[in-house]
């Protein structure tokens, strides 16, 4: 007769065939453990992530490049610590705002502890209009009458103007050395916009002077050495050119001839350093003016003057880095159209002088 299994053993059977039911069912509540608290953990990071960072509330300059998308701003934000991460939270956080496509590129004053939003609308604000007014520096202007159009556009006292532009502070290498004591020929001829309000003189000297150097930047500066000249010497020369040729096509005669009269020691007799410092102007150049005691009047002294006597354009900025390959030591002017005689000898110039000037 068979003999029945104990209940004791069944039992025991039973365990071991729901033994693997029952590791499934942990390992399973083991994974659902697992995915909440990575959830959790995902989330708490977050929402630390979307928080601003703590801390310090220095001032940052934060700047966007031109053609920078929202991954890279993201990342440079994180860098510059105005934001807490990067990666994908960081580009979620920023297509969060909805305004990721809307971010201009552009200089921006931020503040550590902004969170991303604030930060979002501060790149993504088009600046107020500026009201602006347009201020014209013809070629050939000095210092003194520079300052008198920023006066007349911005309300900058005049005094202040020369005073800024005469401070010996300003330097634009290799035009102008440091140490030169006044910007006189370096104020670019040009039509400028400025805003109406909040312009001083040292922000629209230092625009001029960025405008000669962007300008003249193409000139072929290296010409200045087998010239035997300085850049600087260049815009003294070209600015006595811009004073003195009234037709385009003298300009590099009128150089020529200051080279040529520098190369063999003469005095460069040249009117229009004298009427740089004459007192008064009004009653033209007189026997008094020719005869004041300056190393400016080119009358009484060999060599250039010590600085430009005014602000030369590129047509006389080229002239003087390309002057004409003639042996003239002389000019005069003649008729009415502006232009010049020019000649090799003295003779030859008291001729012209007679029959132009009579």
């Amino acid at each position: 007769m068979q003999q029945q299994p104990t209940p004791k053993r069944a039992a025991r059977h039973d365990d071991l065939r729901d033994r693997p039911r029952r590791t499934s069912l942990i390992l399973v509540l083991l994974l659902f453990l697992v995915l909440v608290g990575g959830g959790v953990a995902a989330a708490n990071h977050y929402q630390r992530c979307k928080g601003a960072p703590t801390g310090s509330k220095k001032q940052v300059t934060f700047t966007v490049k031109e053609g920078s998308n929202a991954t890279v701003v993201v990342e440079d934000l994180t860098r510059a610590g105005l934001i807490r991460c990067g990666g994908f939270v960081g580009n979620l956080l920023m297509r969060g705002t909805g305004k990721a496509s809307q971010i201009r590129a552009g200089t921006y004053e931020l503040t550590q502890g902004m969170d991303l939003d604030a930060i979002v609308t501060v790149m993504t604000t088009p600046p107020p209009k500026v009201a602006t007014v347009n201020v014209l520096v013809p070629p050939g202007y000095r210092v003194s009458q520079t300052a008198e159009r920023f006066h007349d556009a911005l309300g900058i006292a005049s005094k202040a103007f020369v005073a800024a532009a005469e401070s010996g502070t300003y330097v634009l290498e290799p035009y102008l050395p440091k140490g030169t004591p006044t910007v006189e020929g370096f104020l670019f001829p040009e039509t400028y916009r400025f805003p109406k309000k909040g312009t001083g003189a040292s922000d629209a000297i230092k625009r001029l002077l960025a405008q000669f150097d962007q300008d003249a930047a193409g000139l072929p500066w290296d010409n200045a050495k087998g010239l035997g000249v300085t850049p600087y010497e260049i815009v003294t020369i070209a600015s006595l050119v811009e004073e003195e040729a009234k037709i385009a096509e003298d300009r590099a005669k009128i150089a020529a001839v200051i080279y040529n009269r520098l190369e063999a020691g003469m005095m460069l007799g040249i009117d229009a350093t004298v009427g740089y410092i004459d007192p008064d102007p009004s009653d033209g150049l007189t026997d008094a003016d020719f005869a004041i005691d300056s190393p400016y009047n080119t009358r009484l002294n060999t060599g250039l003057p010590p600085t430009p006597i005014a602000s030369p354009g590129l047509d006389s900025l080229r002239a003087a880095l390309e002057p004409a390959d003639v042996g003239y030591l002389y000019y005069v002017a003649c008729g009415s159209g502006g232009g010049h005689r020019f000649s090799t000898d003295y003779a030859r110039f008291l001729a012209d002088k007679a029959a132009c000037l009579g």
